[in-house]
């Protein structure tokens, strides 16, 4: 027995010692040598304590090598995983529940559009070389190091990345702003079933006879559109990967801030996953300092700022997908009347590898007015083909060459003309200066539509309401200058002006940044421009209640809910982790949003309502309309008012409450109710969750405060699903010394320091330096990788 467990204790020791070769191996190198081809000189990275890379080269083309090579051994499968999803290609890896997802971005077009984009560009340009030496960098790591642990779980096969790939993940950014495919068919529906009493909560223009016109929906057409709407959201939802969601950013000019320079915030709200969105470095070239963040595949900064200037961004979202129903010709289901004549669908036909199995074929098929989209569906899609109209199939979009001058543009003219160049998505880029200057752009190409057009709806192909005789000039976007008031703020809201078509979040949050930023007393500077990013505060809250208290007091069974009641009267709306008065509403909000409107949508239609934005637009509305047709319930044989909605509302929220969170009000804090866990893709598996995922932690904030750490509406508990991707203050009277946080950590490998070691802090409230000056960078460097150029 002594020797079986000596033998025993060989056995573990050698596992375990195997186990942490094998894992170190995969880890990345922040200090020593390494060779890469192709560089023409020595490229320095000093590495700092939070894992970022500080990289020194003596040309351009060096600088975006290194930076390839660096980014790929921090996020290689960061990048696989989104090439795939951007080109419909991930069942070939994850096995055939992946087929409906691949089905999608194949009919979304976003691979073809991407090699159209590929084909067209000019090979001498700087923004193309740039993008070729950072592929190049990210290659050369990959054909050099171990692949990634995630590879070998799933066995991944290594293969080059490409431009294609590049300009395929953008695709996949601008698709995931897209709300069009989870509300037009709600909406639709909502106005041709339900009728226009039931649209007016939700704010929008309603044509009495119906903007289909001719063409009509079956009810097999509103189960095709209520599976696409299903099917986009699962999509985004279940790939662990970034979708863009809301943001904050705002520019102070120096009239307004403690040091008399111009100050510039932001925080873009996106979908938490491991690893992080956004990947900084440091660059510096000869003529070319930057201190970035990058997303995956991109070689230049989407956040960035120097000594001379910063920009961030948020979502401009305008509505620039249109959903289009096609009459079709009964003699020949292979055409629609398009332009007074029938005229022929354009098919295609691709194949889907699938892991362990037999391809997939599939049939592409497209009318004058773009792709149609019931081909996601396959061979269960309905009778009424549902075209795709979208914006960045249809612009020329040059977004290489937008973003490599953006991140140099140190001057108002230079970003304005970057600007002009994002076509899709639609973005607000905010920008200021040390100069002094700040400005906004909402940059987007706005496509011309017929007047009359309400583009909320699924619209009528036959009809001409879906032709787009081209688009505006960038002079009619909204924009501003250097405007006399003294600040800029964004946050998603419908811009003043011209009205543009969009899915725009509540006003609430900008409402309470423009609050803040307007005090004339108030002078910003680093300090209280974190308190302002960290407010928990939202107006939503306390106007949606104003017209139910009286209700819920005269509805109050006993001394307790009495109590309780009052607790929301006196609720200010701010989101702390003690706040039991917030837990109380987002229960009841979610529960008035089901008594009064699920037995009108079924639970599809409702499913998908809660997913967008045109519900929180609308309870509001509800909650101050004591007339409107929402507060009857279909399924009972009675005519119920809103007082008895509200009291069913009530006692169903107190008593999940209770079976959740326990029988005393006083243990239903926000922190215990609401958490967030960075998901990883693997992590959605246990026990797989134990070794990727990150939390959970109690998180505060809510939906659109300013802190906008947000959940869906839904049921107590809540887990957290977007909010801050990355905060950043730069002060430009000291831009050296600007402030940052990355929500879970720098890397992407499983089992490095850096993986999470900024969770606690970001979800805590506080900041780290991110270094630019020469002196910090030195004191602050924890390790050196050199790369030298390979012997020839």
């Amino acid at each position: 027995m002594k020797r079986s467990l000596v033998a025993l204790a060989v056995i573990i020791v050698a596992s375990v010692a195997a186990g942490a070769w094998y894992l170190h191996g995969k880890q990345p190198q922040r200090d020593g040598r390494a060779s890469l081809q192709r560089l023409n000189h020595p490229v320095g990275i000093r590495y700092d304590e939070r894992g970022v890379p500080h990289i020194s080269a003596q040309d351009e083309s060096d600088l975006y090598r290194a930076l390839g090579y660096v980014h790929a051994q921090d996020r290689l499968f960061q990048m696989e995983m989104l090439r795939r999803l951007s080109r419909g290609e991930l069942a070939e890896v994850l096995g055939p529940t992946l087929v409906e997802t691949d089905r999608l971005f194949r009919t979304l077009r976003i691979r073809d559009r991407a090699d159209q984009y590929v084909a067209r560009q000019d090979r001498q340009s700087p923004a193309w070389k740039a993008l070729e030496a950072y592929l190049d960098g990210i290659n050369q790591f990959q054909d050099s190091h171990p692949r990634p642990l995630e590879f070998d779980l799933l066995g991944i096969p290594q293969r080059p990345f490409t431009a294609a790939d590049c300009i395929s993940v953008a695709g996949y950014m601008a698709y995931s702003f897209a709300a069009a495919f989870r509300t037009e068919p709600v909406l639709t529906y909502i106005r041709d079933e339900l009728g226009s009493d039931y649209l007016a909560i939700f704010d929008l223009a309603w044509h009495p006879d119906g903007a289909l016109g001719r063409t009509t929906l079956a009810d097999g057409d509103w189960r095709d559109l209520d599976a696409i709407a299903r099917l986009s959201q699962q999509a985004l939802a279940e790939a662990g990967l970034p979708q863009f969601e809301g943001s904050n950013a705002w520019a102070v000019s120096g009239s307004r801030t403690r040091s008399g320079s111009p100050l510039l915030a932001g925080d873009p709200h996106i979908r938490f996953a491991v690893p992080a969105v956004w990947y900084e470095a440091h660059l510096s070239a000869p003529g070319f300092e930057l201190y970035g963040h990058h997303q995956a595949l991109n070689p230049f900064a989407s956040l960035g700022h120097n000594r001379q200037f910063g920009w961030s961004l948020t979502m401009f979202q305008n509505d620039d997908i249109d959903l289009i129903a096609e009459k079709v010709n009964p003699a020949n289901p292979e055409q629609v009347w398009y332009r007074g004549q029938w005229v022929d669908l354009r098919r295609e036909e691709q194949s889907i590898a699938v892991k362990g199995e037999q391809p997939v074929k599939l049939v592409l098929r497209s009318s004058p007015h773009g792709p149609l989209i019931n081909d996601a569906l396959g061979a269960t899609a309905g009778k009424t083909p549902i075209a795709l109209w979208w914006a960045f199939l249809e612009s020329e979009n040059p977004l290489l060459d937008a973003f490599y001058q953006l991140n140099r543009a140190d001057t108002l003219d230079k970003a304005r003309a970057a600007a002009a160049k994002v076509h899709a998505p639609g973005l607000n880029i905010v920008w200021a200066s040390a100069s002094g200057d700040i400005g906004w752009w909402a940059a987007a190409q706005l496509p011309q539509r017929p007047a009359g057009v309400n583009p909320a709806f699924i619209l009528d192909g036959a009809g001409g309401e879906a032709e787009k005789p081209g688009f505006l000039p960038f002079s009619d976007n909204p924009q501003e200058e250097n405007p006399p008031r003294g600040y800029i703020v964004s946050a998603n809201f419908q811009p003043g002006g011209k009205p543009i078509p969009g899915y725009y979040n509540l006003p609430d949050r900008g409402q309470r940044l423009d609050e803040k930023l307007r005090d004339d007393r108030v002078k910003w500077d680093l300090q209280n421009s974190q308190a302002l990013q960290l407010d928990s505060g939202t107006g939503y809250g306390p106007r949606t209640l104003q017209p139910l208290l009286p209700i819920l007091r005269n509805i109050a069974a006993n001394a307790e809910e009495k109590a309780l009641i009052e607790q929301l009267a006196d609720w200010q709306g701010d989101h702390p982790l003690d706040s039991a008065a917030a837990t109380l509403f987002n229960q009841l909000l979610y529960q008035l949003a089901d008594s009064a409107m699920r037995d009108e949508l079924g639970e599809a239609f409702f499913t998908n309502l809660l997913s967008t934005r045109a519900l929180d637009i609308a309870l509001p509305r509800l909650a101050a309309d004591a007339g409107s047709p929402w507060w009857d319930n279909r399924a009972t044989p009675a005519r119920e008012n809103r007082e008895e909605i509200v009291r069913s509302a009530w006692q169903t929220s107190l008593r999940h409450l209770r079976q959740t969170l326990g029988d005393d009000p006083a243990t239903w804090q926000w922190g215990k109710a609401h958490t967030l866990t960075h998901n990883h893709p693997l992590g959605r598996r246990k026990p797989l969750d134990r070794l990727f995922n990150v939390g959970p932690f109690a998180a505060p904030g809510g939906h659109e405060t300013p802190n906008n750490l947000s959940a869906r509406i839904g049921t107590a508990p809540w887990q957290v699903v977007y909010g801050p991707s990355a905060r950043r203050l730069i002060d430009f009277a000291d831009p050296a010394h600007s402030l940052g946080i990355n929500p879970v950590g720098q890397s992407g490998v499983p089992f490095d320091r850096h993986y999470a070691d900024q969770a606690q802090p970001y979800i805590d409230g506080l900041y780290q330096p991110q270094h630019l000056a020469e002196e910090d960078v030195a004191a602050n460097s924890r390790g050196l990788l050199q790369l030298v150029p390979a012997a020839r």
